[in-house]
């Protein structure tokens, strides 16, 4: 999907680290306009090639007064100012916004954490309502706004005195000290409607039916007219997603294979092959590899060294299936189709100013970072920049069974990460089996 080429105005929001940037993201697509997580300290030029109509910048970790502090590219509020862009600064993002124009940020003398109440200085401000209304927010900061830049005005404070919320309306520029895009700021996303739409008169035109013909346009303009592609599928929701979508800009040219390593739950492979094939008439190839997976695993203990080898057995199976496709076509196939989703790469980023180039590994995820840097396909990634429930709508678009939908998610490494153990001692695997059927 082109950002570019979305019906909605697009709005990115500049992530600074923190918790909750994607919910902000989440809670603007819900309103019907799209909108976009990218680095705080992405290039000017990034942010302007998206011709935004409103930038919002997210809280985080830091404080302004902390060596390396991550904030937004020199020129920004000069291009923001110069071309009339509206800019929301929430939280951390608000202090930058004063930091910047000329305000000072000093820790507050009393540090807001949790539920807290606000009150309305300013009618018609960026909160709506009138002076002395009140409302519920959600505060998490330990510096604040001491001084303000000139030209702007408090529009809400605290029940301790800090300033909660400001305006400066001739340069379109506002903060929000506190999040509201978090339901324990019930009010929060009423106020974010009303900037957008009130403040900012954005256009909500983004429709999940425009997402599905963008990006087949996309996949029709990345594949040639003589071009082949893979796809692996589960039976989960994002491969069915994908492959759907695939199959439906590039029709046959499309070959699925469904890899039955040992590690699936009980009758897994007899229902997921007897929907793709009755169901969603794709053309799938089952290959049962189990002994191949199972004599790799023998003796491992770890966890996340059990995903690193079901992902390395995974690419071998792919790469042996192109090559069987390739005797059988003549040519080679091109693409592989990967049902990553957006929160896959947004957590599989570290962010910006923690001075590392990756964070402190969780768990690796399957579908980001695994693959080798020596692999023959080109990825094609059709749900990238799409949260679960958008997939569950464009699912039904594409008609999807309803039981794809519904089903629980299991990732890849199936039921070898559920066994604490070596997944070849003894019979665990089929006991597990019958635990979880």
């Amino acid at each position: 999907m082109d950002p570019k080429a979305v019906k909605s105005d697009l709005v990115p929001i500049l992530d600074f680290g923190s918790q909750y940037t994607h919910l902000i993201t989440r809670r603007i697509r819900s309103l019907s306009v799209f909108s976009l997580c990218i680095s705080g300290t992405s290039p000017l030029s990034t942010i302007t090639s998206l011709n935004p109509k409103v930038v919002i910048l997210s809280g985080g970790p830091h404080s302004v007064h902390a060596d390396n502090s991550p904030s937004f590219a020199d020129g920004f509020v000069e291009w923001a100012q110069s071309n009339g862009v509206f800019v929301l600064g929430i939280c951390y993002g608000l202090h930058l916004l004063v930091q910047r124009l000329g305000g000072e940020v000093r820790v507050g003398e009393k540090q807001e954490y949790g539920r807290m109440e606000i009150e309305v200085e300013k009618s018609c401000g960026i909160l709506g309502g009138k002076v002395g209304d009140r409302q519920v927010v959600w505060m998490s900061h330990g510096d604040e706004a001491a001084t303000l830049p000139n030209g702007f005005e408090v529009v809400a404070r605290s029940q301790q005195g800090a300033v909660a919320a400001v305006e400066d309306k001739y340069r379109r520029f506002f903060g929000l000290q506190y999040h509201p895009e978090v339901t324990h700021s019930p009010e929060g996303m009423e106020t974010l409607r009303s900037f957008l739409f009130e403040v900012c008169g954005v256009n909500a035109g983004w429709k999940m039916e425009d997402v599905m013909d963008e990006e087949i346009k996309v996949i029709n303009n990345m594949v040639g007219p003589d071009d082949h592609v893979i796809c692996a599928l589960s039976g989960g929701v994002d491969s069915t997603v994908a492959a759907t979508l695939v199959h439906k800009a590039i029709g046959d040219r499309l070959h699925c294979v469904f890899v039955d390593n040992g590690l699936l739950r009980y009758k897994e492979r007899e229902r997921v092959m007897e929907t793709f094939e009755r169901d969603l008439h794709l053309p799938v190839t089952c290959v049962d590899v189990t002994e191949q997976f199972l004599s790799k695993l023998k003796g491992v203990v770890d966890p996340e060294l059990k995903r690193k080898i079901i992902g390395k057995e995974f690419i071998c199976v792919f790469d042996a299936f192109a090559k069987e496709l390739e005797n059988n076509l003549g040519k080679k196939p091109v693409f592989f189709v990967q049902g990553t989703l957006y929160p896959d790469v947004i957590e599989s980023c570290p962010p910006p100013g923690t001075g590392r180039t990756h964070s402190h590994t969780i768990k690796s995820h399957h579908n980001v970072g695994g693959l080798p840097k020596d692999m023959k396909l080109k990825l094609i990634e059709p749900l990238k920049l799409l949260f679960k429930d958008e997939v569950l709508q464009l699912g039904r678009i594409l008609t999807v069974p309803y039981s794809f939908l519904k089903r629980h998610p299991f990732p890849g490494p199936g039921l070898a990460v559920r066994v604490l153990g070596d997944v070849t001692e003894g019979n665990a695997l089929d006991t597990l089996r019958q635990v979880l059927f």
